[in-house]
């Protein structure tokens, strides 16, 4: 369920932010970033602020500059999660973007892809992406996963996980809290077919890696420390 931690700090939404472009992938709108002539692929998922939150798109920037083609769906068709109309509350709004339609509407956007000549995709969610990335890699149909602080995400979800995985939590996470992870991390430990690699980041609340503060050096600090982490496994795994 979502619960307030994943309504804190809401981005001011800016379509004009970042160094790439949008285009039609499937039947979504998608910021793109990178060079197309890459054969390995990035999807990163949002959380419920979608895919115009400058953050997110800057780290997208960020590891398109490390050659991977990146690509950031517009989930929501322009009606991401808004705070100020009290009016549709953000339980009322998920009835209309559950993460089980996220994980549908992802299937084109990879055909998509693929027909682009991209060989490997791998894929990171937060928050509300984290579950339609779990379920991703349940059906293999990306190379690896990255949960950031994800919602919705069960043990059952682990279990069924057949991709390398790394999940990335927060210290303070009320929605997946550290005794979670650490479950989490125990159900992975006996599936050593499967590469996996879990932290807690200390000191951190839900949403750190994206919806931060880009004036409060501290705040940007621990999200670049979790981009560095998202981006390693990527490299290791996405070829």
């Amino acid at each position: 369920m979502l619960g307030p931690q994943c309504c804190e700090n809401p981005p001011v939404l800016n379509p004009l932010s970042g160094l790439g472009h949008v285009e039609k992938l499937g039947r979504l709108d998608a910021y793109v970033s990178g060079s197309p002539d890459s054969k390995n692929c990035v999807l990163l998922v949002s959380d419920i602020y979608g895919y115009e939150a400058p953050n997110l798109r800057a780290l997208a920037d960020k590891v398109a500059a490390s050659g991977f083609y990146v690509v950031v769906p517009d989930y929501f068709c322009g009606d991401p999660y808004d705070p100020s109309n009290q009016e549709r509350p953000v339980h009322v709004w998920i009835k209309d973007h559950g993460p089980d339609k996220g994980f549908e509407d992802t299937k084109p956007v990879l055909e998509a892809i693929k027909n682009k000549g991209i060989t490997a995709v791998g894929a990171a969610g937060m928050c509300w992406g984290g579950k339609v990335v779990v379920e991703l890699s349940k059906q293999e149909l990306i190379q690896a996963a990255v949960l950031n602080h994800p919602t919705y995400v069960t043990v059952d979800d682990i279990k069924g996980v057949k991709v390398p995985i790394a999940i990335l939590g927060a210290e303070d996470d009320f929605l997946t809290p550290p005794a979670l992870v650490k479950q989490f991390e125990e159900i992975l430990a006996s599936k050593p077919e499967v590469s996996s690699y879990v932290k807690i980041f200390l000191n951190v609340s839900h949403g750190w890696t994206t919806r931060y503060d880009v004036n409060d050096p501290e705040a940007v600090k621990a999200a670049e420390e979790a981009h560095k982490e998202m981006l390693d496994w990527f490299v290791t795994y996405v070829k």
